[in-house]
């Protein structure tokens, strides 16, 4: 593969994180000679960040593979669903919805997150609430193998979700791993999103591959990521890791 064919990576955060909780994960790909870009993910709606997500890739006019993080797995399916510019799809402790299956109705199909409790809501004016993750329980609910000044930090960058974003429905008529390969990497210790939960969801999708990470969080991008770049390269095609 000449590097003019190699698709570009780009990389959707979820909720409670933003754009530089990919900053490990981009850096060893760019030093692997591959092109990353993290898009700013609005977590305003499905349909809405969707539809941003599908100008970042107009933008790029070039084949893309798409990786995301928790709720930024709702986004990459209803955005990769018909369009022939994605190549593949990588879920990075993420929900990897069914047509009609919101954030809200998967994260209750398992019993172990403890999201619920850490959560933060307040009125936002374009109506309903927003939710963010309480400060002093950030650390131990998000990324509890990280070190707290980097928890801390991350807790004061964190982007917060709209209820209307966790509720909406996946709308596409077929999800977009039904017809894409998809690869799947998540650690055992996530609070957010249950392991068993997570293993189901590869399970549906007949992932090509599955990473489960030993005693990683659900911030896994930042905690583990030679696992997320290793899962990245094999939807890339590149075995050069």
């Amino acid at each position: 593969m000449t590097t003019s064919e190699q698709p570009v990576v780009v990389l959707v955060h979820g909720a409670f994180a933003e754009s530089a909780s990919w900053n490990r994960v981009i850096r060893d790909l760019h030093g692997r000679g591959l092109e990353a870009v993290a898009a700013a993910n609005p977590l305003r709606s499905v349909a809405g960040d969707a539809a941003y997500l599908r100008d970042v890739i107009g933008g790029i006019g070039r084949p893309v593979v798409l990786v995301g993080h928790s709720y930024g797995g709702m986004v990459i399916t209803q955005a990769a669903a018909g369009d022939p510019a994605v190549r593949s799809l990588v879920y990075v402790a993420a929900f990897a919805p069914e047509t009609g299956e919101s954030a809200l109705q998967l994260s209750g199909k398992f019993e172990g997150s403890s999201l619920g409790g850490a959560l933060a809501a307040y009125p936002v004016a374009s109506g309903g609430n927003e939710f963010r993750i309480a400060d002093q329980k950030y650390h131990a609910q998000f990324c509890a193998d990280l070190e707290a000044g980097e928890a801390a930090l991350m807790a004061a960058t964190q982007r917060p979700v709209t209820e209307k974003a966790l509720t909406d429905g996946l709308e596409v008529s077929e999800a977009a791993w039904r017809t894409k390969p998809s690869w799947f990497v998540f650690g055992d210790r996530d609070l957010n999103i249950p392991a068993e939960l997570l293993r189901f969801m590869a399970d549906r999708a007949s992932a090509q591959g599955t990473r489960e990470i030993a005693g990683a969080s659900h911030a896994i991008a930042a905690s583990r990521p030679d696992a997320v770049v290793a899962s990245i390269l094999d939807a890339v095609g590149d075995r050069r890791g």
